[in-house]
């Protein structure tokens, strides 16, 4: 019997499919020329034979490339820094080399051609902006993928997640417990898992304590300094301040602590604020930051270990959960 899995081409993808060479090409490379349900009907057909283009798929059973790659929403950033070194040191000390590149770009950046086109032996992915529809597409036995932050349900790929539920919760509590009744929640980009998870348990903890939430005390920021800055800006605007603010990472709530010093609100004699993850820098504000500290090189490292037991054909969990701790210092009451 021929293996399909090697001699897949394009027109083996065509004919199972029912359309034109053509056709195939468009919906691999997103076209908007042909419609989604024929996109759809291509892929499935794709996947079925195994196709890859460009020629590797008949390079998938000989080929090893003894290359990992861990694929970020932004390579800049203190977060990235710390996970990237614990995917290193374990990718080092195993013989293999790491590439580290953004998933700017879309679907026809790089990060997205070396997942469907399997330019490495594995992937392990924290970016947002890549869909699980190519994460689904490029799953395969013998190639892992590790995703960072978010639920999928797709063969062959794997979860590791920072329970950001529980940060959140611990990171509301500690202001209630502090004194504070009326607080307000900087989030992540829109649709930002984690995000979500940090505010569902900060949703939790004011219920807990009859406490409301304001709408107007809900901003959307974007995980960088800048967006806390230009969040707190909004809250400082509206005139009247809550007790304290939980911004839903360190950077942010270094940009809102600049806003704050600014129009001389004094932290934290007139506004208590936490923030998440406990990069470097936080130890170092003034104040220092309060904040709920996430296992960011302890992530990576576990994520490498994992795609190392499955490149060796050990089977592991679908899903692992990594705790959190709140850090005290000196930025609330």
């Amino acid at each position: 019997m021929e293996d399909k899995a090697v001699a897949a081409t394009i027109k083996d993808v065509a004919k199972l499919a029912g359309v034109a060479i053509s056709t195939v090409s468009y919906a691999l490379n997103n076209s908007p020329k042909i419609s989604q349900a024929t996109r759809k009907k291509v892929v499935e057909a794709a996947r079925e034979l195994n196709y890859q283009k460009n020629g590797f798929a008949s390079d998938l059973k000989r080929t090893k490339t003894n290359t990992i790659a861990l694929i970020l929403s932004d390579l800049a950033g203190p977060y990235y820094s710390e996970l990237t070194k614990g995917v290193q040191e374990v990718t080092t000390a195993h013989g293999y080399d790491l590439i580290a590149c953004s998933s700017q770009g879309g679907p026809q950046s790089t990060a997205v051609k070396f997942l469907k086109e399997k330019r490495v032996d594995a992937a392990i992915i924290l970016a947002h902006n890549i869909s699980d529809e190519v994460i689904a597409e490029s799953a395969r036995k013998g190639f892992p993928i590790i995703v960072l932050d978010r639920h999928v349900n797709i063969d062959h790929v794997v979860q590791v997640e920072v329970d950001n539920f529980h940060g959140g919760y611990v990171a509301t509590e500690h202001l209630i417990q502090q004194g504070s009744k009326e607080i307000a929640f900087i989030s992540g980009p829109i649709g930002s898992h984690d995000s979500e998870r940090r505010y569902n348990g900060y949703i939790t903890a004011l219920n807990e304590h009859h406490l409301e939430p304001k709408p107007k005390w809900r901003m959307h920021g974007d995980f960088t300094r800048e967006g806390g800055y230009r969040a707190t800006k909004m809250l400082i605007a509206q005139g009247t301040l809550p007790d304290a603010v939980f911004f839903a990472n360190d950077e942010m709530a270094i940009g809102g602590m600049q806003a704050f010093k600014e129009n001389k609100i004094h932290i934290p004699k007139d506004i208590s604020i936490i923030g998440f993850d406990d990069i470097q820098l936080s130890e170092f504000m003034s104040p220092p930051l309060t904040t709920i500290k996430q296992p960011k090189y302890e992530a990576g490292a576990l994520a490498m270990h994992l795609i190392l037991q499955q490149l060796a054909g050990v089977e592991v969990n679908e899903y692992y959960k990594l705790s959190t701790e709140l850090v005290v210092r000196k930025s609330v009451k």
